[in-house]
């Protein structure tokens, strides 16, 4: 059963909301999926880290818009801009899913874990490896599959429930 969600606050308020939800999720996010990368097989870091060429997507994302403009970025700024490439898209991840709730209404209480699902599907297992930001899903243990799903299924829940708190009190 969709839960009724109160429409009275505009756009604007709910793009302030989810990006202070989109980086609260991202914080969480990160610290699970930090704990599971530490506590994995060692084999299977090793493979994974192999398949990354020792970068994140983020860090690849950073280093191929840096090329694309012309210029060259060291190891440090490949990896600043890559941590800031990685908050910007939970932030704006965050507002567009507080925009879309609203409207939306078909999920109720597993909203969160839907768009988790959703997001961690198109973006991890689609997107980016369309984009060349990392080799296909194939080159991947399944260790780092299931780490992105639960990570993503954090992001979504705690995304949901930071923005259902935050319209209780604001």
């Amino acid at each position: 059963m969709a839960t009724r969600v109160r429409t009275r606050d505009g756009v604007g308020r709910d793009l302030l909301k989810g990006a202070v939800a989109g980086a609260v999720a991202t914080f969480v996010m990160g610290k699970i999926t930090t704990y599971m990368y530490q506590h994995e097989d060692r084999q299977a870091r090793m493979e994974e880290d192999q398949a990354r060429g020792g970068r994140s997507a983020y860090e690849t994302a950073a280093e191929k818009a840096a090329s694309a403009a012309g210029t060259s970025i060291d190891r440090q700024q490949r990896e600043q801009a890559g941590a800031a490439i990685h908050w910007a898209l939970g932030i704006g991840a965050g507002a567009a899913y507080a925009v879309l709730r609203r409207r939306f209404h078909l999920f109720g209480s597993t909203a969160g874990t839907a768009f988790g699902t959703a997001f961690w599907a198109f973006l991890d297992e689609g997107l980016v490896p369309a984009l060349g930001l990392t080799p296909g899903p194939r080159a991947f243990p399944w260790q780092a599959h299931a780490r992105g799903f639960v990570g993503h299924l954090t992001f979504g829940t705690v995304t949901d429930g930071t923005l259902r708190l935050l319209d209780r009190i604001a």
